[in-house]
């Protein structure tokens, strides 16, 4: 059993934070905001029928994108309630209600998404084996593109340190979904990682 994460304590102490969470992804699209940028950015590193996996998946904006794009999709999260939200929202990929650290999959991954600060949520103690097991699901050629925000409790300088003690090696580094490059002053950081 692994050290738990601060989502399953929020939600833990909080059971109704995963519904507002979900509404108000679903209250967003309503409105007609821009809440696929990630999956845009990780469509265009892509040809057609790729793999990818959605780490941290949440009610599955981004894999529901994804695969709307032509993409095999699977996308995996530990909270039950935002899973049961991706299923009902973005029928088509296959969603999973499972711990990123305990990572099991036989699926090779051609990218691997994982947007949403989802690792700053990760238990300390599990973010190295959080990228050990990134690393072991993606196929030859494949890249793993995680992003976050500064603030979070794990310094971007960590997070790279992590990476590379995992066997990932950082090939762009941007500040934004957008293609804005990373520079010392970022606030967000982008990175796009190779095996």
């Amino acid at each position: 059993m692994t050290e738990p994460s601060a989502w399953v304590r929020i939600t833990e102490d909080d059971p109704g934070h995963s519904a507002r969470y979900v509404q108000r992804f679903r209250t967003l699209a309503e409105q007609g905001n821009d809440i696929v940028g990630e999956a845009r950015l990780v469509d265009a590193m892509l040809p057609r029928g790729s793999r990818v996996l959605d780490a941290g998946c949440g009610p599955g904006r981004i894999g529901g994108h994804l695969a709307r794009a032509g993409h095999h999709v699977v996308g995996v999260d530990v909270d039950p309630v935002l899973i049961a939200a991706a299923e009902e929202d973005h029928p088509g990929p296959r969603w999973l209600v499972g711990d990123l650290a305990e990572l099991d999959l036989p699926d090779r991954f051609d990218a691997i998404v994982c947007a949403g600060n989802v690792v700053t949520f990760l238990a300390p103690s599990t973010r190295g084996e959080v990228l050990r097991r990134f690393r072991a699901h993606l196929a030859p050629g494949g890249r793993a593109v995680v992003g976050f925000g500064a603030g979070r409790e794990y310094a971007f300088d960590d997070f790279l340190a992590d990476a590379a003690a995992a066997g990932l090696t950082p090939s762009l580094l941007l500040s934004t979904w957008h293609l804005h490059p990373f520079t010392t002053e970022s606030d967000f950081l982008v990175a796009v990682l190779t095996a």
